[in-house]
């Protein structure tokens, strides 16, 4: 885990989960500034979903896992140690499939008995260049309100779980967190409180964003933040959780789930922005100052991680002069 911070640097959380906060803090690892990750802890598919259904209790920790690599330092060792937590088990036993750091995630949460103290370590093996937190220090399970999946159009289905959820066929109404009253980790309110900009997105709307504003106490440390709030909208809408959604309606999602969320700042890819205008009204409508720049790879609807990079020191530099940054 990197060290003391400093004074100087603007102390940055990121919320999310899987893909879209690893691109994030690819991105925020090339800025000065101190990084917290607190990451969505209701991945119940892949490995996750194996060792949760084998070690009870455990944190789900794939998504824990991707955050630490890309916070990972750059030289041989924490390469060595970045490349090794992402390596998967090869052949046809018991461990096949498994990423080496998910195991030693559960081996460490075990052994110390506190995945906080789990992460901590495992950042300083691997030279993390900031700090790694679940958003719960107790496994979540999500719970969906989905419509389309009977005859009736208007019939509503619940379905549970991060994988249900995000290959769902039907339309996603609403989620919710089981259980409902969950304690944030300590920790992630702390840095929360702390922060000078807050980052949600990119990254599953449904159960990867959305669920940091479904825990009570998460959910009211970001709303009463006086950090500056950003929200990076993905490139594409996603198969099953967000097919069909417009831009302008992710942002309606955020504010039907959290009403009281104030955001003041939106940043979407130029080219992926059809009505510029109706985007900069929803943003408007949450309070935020929308940002169209060039922030994907050429040709794929992936996050151009340096391109992101650029955009977040303009939206600090904005946090700074309006006296958001303290």
């Amino acid at each position: 885990m990197a060290g003391p911070g400093r004074a100087d640097r603007p102390k940055v959380v990121a919320l999310g989960g899987g893909h879209g906060l690893h691109v994030m803090l690819s991105a925020l690892v090339q800025l000065p500034v101190e990084i917290t990750a607190v990451v969505t802890v209701a991945d119940d598919g892949g490995s996750s979903g194996r060792l949760r259904r084998e070690v009870p209790g455990i944190v789900p920790p794939g998504d824990l896992r991707m955050a630490l690599t890309a916070l990972a330092e750059p030289d041989a060792t924490g390469t060595l140690w970045s490349s090794t937590f992402q390596h998967r088990f090869r052949g046809d036993g018991a461990l096949a499939g498994h990423p080496v750091g998910n195991l030693v995630l559960v081996g460490l949460s075990q052994v110390l008995g506190d995945p906080v103290a789990a992460l901590d370590a495992a950042g300083a093996i691997m030279g993390v260049r900031g700090r790694v937190l679940p958003m719960s220090a107790q496994p979540l399970d999500i719970v969906a309100d989905v419509a389309g999946l009977d005859e009736d159009p208007m019939a509503i289905r619940r379905i549970r779980g991060q994988v249900a959820v995000a290959s769902t066929v039907g339309q996603v109404r609403s989620v919710a967190l089981d259980p409902v009253d969950a304690a944030a980790c300590p920790e992630a309110l702390k840095a929360i409180q702390e922060a000078d900009l807050l980052t949600l997105g990119p990254g599953s709307w449904f159960t990867s964003v959305l669920p940091h504003l479904m825990l009570p106490d998460l959910a009211a440390a970001i709303i009463g933040s006086r950090a500056h709030r950003l929200v990076v909208l993905n490139l594409a809408a996603q198969m099953g959780e967000t097919e069909g959604f417009s831009p302008e309606q992710h942002l309606e999602v955020l504010s039907d789930h959290a009403p009281e969320l104030r955001i003041d700042s939106v940043l979407a890819d130029r080219a992926r922005v059809e009505l510029p205008q109706r985007l900069a009204s929803a943003a408007q409508r949450l309070g935020a100052q929308l940002d169209l720049h060039d922030i994907a790879i050429a040709g794929t609807a992936r996050h151009h991680p340096a391109a992101l990079a650029t955009s977040l020191a303009t939206v600090l530099g904005r946090a700074s002069r309006s006296g958001r940054h303290r």
